[in-house]
C-alpha cells in the first residue's frame, strides 16, 4: 500500500489558508477519487474538498476548527502500491521544505513548543490579513487590534495563525497580573497594576446587556451569519453612507421581456430576468461616471480598469452572498443572462468558489424580488457604492402625447444607490443614478436577442 499526503488545495489567487469545519470522512472510510472529503471556510466561503486520490483515510493530520495554509498536509490516503511512506506531492514538498526553513531562522528561545512565537513585535504590523478564526478568537478574549498587531505570526508572510494566537494567551495567562518592582530604598516592593487597554476598539465592543425571558428562544448564530454582521458593521464604521433615490419608468423594458422570454428559453435554454437588463445599464452608467468604481485606500482613490458587478443573492438559509460578474462590460445580454442563472444557481446550491466571491468593484441588491419598493443597501467593502433596485410596481402615470399630457399605466421602480461620502458627493452619486434610470427609460423595445 502507498501512503499519499492530502494537501489542503488552492481555492482561489487570494485564499491563503482555510479554516476546517467538518471532516465528512473519518479514518478507516473508503474514498474515491474526487469524492467530496471535508468542508473548508475561507473568509469568502464555505466549500468541500475532494479527494486527490482514490484509497482509504488512513490519517487525518488537521481536525476541525484548524486553520491549515494552502499546500501544507491535511490527511494521508492509502492507496494501492509498494511503498510504505507517505508520498509527498509537490505542493507537500514545498510545503515541508518552507517549514523546516521557517523552523531554522527561529532565533533560540523564540518557539514555545507549539511552533508558534510569543515574542511581541517593536513594530506593529499594521494591516495584516487576520482569518475569521483569528478574529474571532482576539474578539472572545477581548485582544485589541493594536494588541493583535503585535503578536508575532509563523504563518505565511508573517500572519497570525490558531496556534499563534494561543501560544499567546497562554503567555499572558503566565503573566503576573501585578508587576512587582523593587523601591528605590529599603528593599520594598512596590506594587505596580497592570496596563489596562481600552476595551472600545475595533475588535472589542461592550455588549448589550439583553434580557431573556422564559419563554425566549436562543439562536446561535451559524458561521455566515456571523461574517455578515461582522463585515456590514465594519462597513457602517468604515463609510459613511448617503443614499439617493430616482423612480424609473421601465414599462417599454416590461413590454420587451414579455415578448421575447419564451423565444429566449428555446433558443438558449435560460431563463430571461430583469437582472441582466439591469446590470447592462449600470454598467452603461459606470463608463460614464468611472469615479463611483473606485477603492479607498488609506488617502488614495484607487480606480478600477475592470467593471467586475456584485450581485447579492439570498440563500435557502436566510443569509446572503454576493458572487461577482467579472468583466460584465465585455458581456451581451446572452452573456449576462446565463452569467446571472449560473451564479445564482450555484450560489443556493453552495458550489461557488472563493474567487467568484471576491473581486467586486460595484454591486447591486434586488430588494424588489422580495416585494419591496426600495431600500438602504450597505456597501459591500472596499467598494463605494451599490445599487438596490426595488419592485416593479404598476402606477397611474402623467406622460406627454402627440395631443397633450395624460394619465396612463405605467410600470415603475425605485433604484435607491448608497454611497461613501468620503470620495462620492451628493452630486455624483445623484447624477449616477439618475443615469442608470435614463439607459433603462430609454430602452430599445425592438432589439433582437
Amino acid at each position: 500500500m502507498a501512503l499519499v499526503e492530502m494537501v489542503m488545495p488552492k481555492m482561489g489567487e487570494s485564499i491563503m489558508e482555510g479554516t476546517i469545519l467538518t471532516w465528512l470522512k473519518k479514518v478507516g472510510d473508503k474514498i474515491e477519487q474526487d469524492e467530496s472529503v471535508l468542508e473548508v471556510a475561507t473568509d469568502k466561503v464555505d466549500t468541500e474538498i475532494p479527494a486527490s486520490h482514490e484509497g482509504v483515510l488512513k490519517e487525518i493530520l488537521a481536525g476541525e476548527g484548524e486553520v491549515v495554509e494552502v499546500g501544507k498536509p491535511i490527511a494521508i490516503i492509502s492507496t494501492e502500491g509498494d511503498d510504505q511512506e507517505p508520498v509527498m506531492t509537490p505542493a507537500g514538498e514545498a510545503a515541508k521544505v518552507e517549514i523546516k526553513h521557517e523552523q531554522e531562522s527561529k532565533p533560540a528561545g523564540a518557539d514555545n513548543g507549539n511552533g508558534s512565537t510569543t515574542q511581541p513585535l517593536e513594530v506593529p504590523a499594521a494591516g495584516r490579513f487576520y482569518s475569521p478564526l483569528v478574529l474571532n478568537i482576539a474578539r472572545q478574549e477581548n485582544i485589541p487590534m493594536q494588541e493583535l498587531e503585535k503578536i508575532s505570526g509563523t504563518g505565511k508572510e508573517g500572519r497570525v495563525t490558531k496556534k499563534d494566537i494561543l501560544a499567546y494567551l497562554r503567555h499572558r495567562e503566565k503573566s503576573t497580573a501585578i508587576e512587582e518592582v523593587p523601591s528605590q530604598g529599603n528593599g520594598a516592593i512596590e506594587v505596580v497594576p497592570p496596563v489596562v487597554q481600552p476595551a472600545e476598539t475595533e475588535l472589542a465592543k461592550p455588549r448589550v446587556q439583553v434580557s431573556v425571558n422564559a419563554d425566549d428562544e436562543i439562536i446561535e448564530m451559524d458561521r455566515m451569519r456571523k461574517m455578515i454582521a461582522e463585515r456590514m458593521v465594519a462597513s457602517k464604521r468604515i463609510s459613511p453612507h448617503v443614499t439617493s433615490f430616482v423612480e424609473a419608468d421601465v414599462t417599454d423594458i416590461v413590454y420587451w421581456r414579455n415578448r421575447v422570454k419564451n423565444e429566449f428559453k428555446r433558443k438558449e435554454g435560460d431563463n430571461l430576468t430583469f437582472t441582466p437588463i439591469f446590470i447592462e445599464a449600470v454598467v452603461k452608467a459606470i463608463k460614464d461616471y468611472p469615479m463611483v468604481n473606485v477603492s479607498v485606500d488609506g488617502d488614495k482613490i484607487i480606480k478600477r480598469k475592470d467593471i467586475n458587478i456584485g450581485m447579492a443573492v439570498a440563500l435557502p438559509s436566510g443569509n446572503l452572498i454576493v458572487p461577482v460578474i467579472r468583466h460584465a462590460d465585455q458581456l451581451n445580454m446572452i452573456g449576462l443572462t446565463k452569467r446571472v442563472n449560473d451564479l445564482a444557481k450555484r450560489a443556493r446550491d453552495n458550489k461557488l468558489t472563493p474567487d467568484e466571491l471576491s473581486g467586486g468593484t460595484y454591486s447591486i441588491s434586488n430588494v424588489g424580488s422580495f416585494g419591496n419598493v426600495m431600500g438602504t443597501p450597505i456597501i459591500v467593502q472596499p467598494q463605494v457604492a451599490i445599487l438596490a433596485l426595488g419592485a416593479i410596481v404598476k402606477k397611474p402615470a402623467v406622460i406627454e402625447t402627440n395631443n397633450g399630457d395624460a394619465i396612463a399605466i405605467r410600470h415603475k421602480m425605485f433604484l435607491s444607490h448608497s454611497y461613501d461620502h468620503r470620495v462620492v458627493d451628493g452630486a455624483l452619486g445623484g447624477m449616477f443614478v439618475r443615469r442608470v434610470a435614463d439607459y433603462l427609460e430609454r430602452f430599445d423595445s425592438n432589439r433582437n436577442i
